[in-house]
């Protein structure tokens, strides 16, 4: 078999598994998941900012966009009655709230 062909038989392989289990995610799973990232994105530099290894804040146009981008998925989880999600976002605002008020007044 020429190596063409076997890169061929390596795609199908790969596009049928990725099918196959990408079939069972649900779109709730992946809002439900794409809020927690959100939230993880500043996570690491407010880590490090606290734990003094560092003196660098995310810029402020990271911040705005991550916080309007959950703002947007909290309003959605709002609207159609996603208690999971509202539950998520609203926790995770709490918890990032919470680092930064430690950060600012420490």
């Amino acid at each position: 078999m020429d190596n063409m062909g076997k890169i061929q038989q390596f795609y199908d392989y790969v596009k049928n598994s990725l099918v196959e289990k990408l079939s069972h995610v649900s779109t709730e799973a992946l809002h439900w998941l794409a809020g927690i990232v959100f939230h993880a994105a500043t996570l690491p530099t407010f880590l490090a900012v606290m734990m003094g290894l560092s003196d660098k804040l995310p810029g402020v146009d990271v911040i705005l966009l991550v916080w309007g981008g959950l703002t947007l998925l909290f309003f959605r989880a709002v609207i159609a009655k996603d208690m999971l999600n509202v539950a998520t976002i609203g926790f995770g605002f709490v918890l990032q709230a919470v680092m930064m008020s430690l950060i600012f007044f420490k």
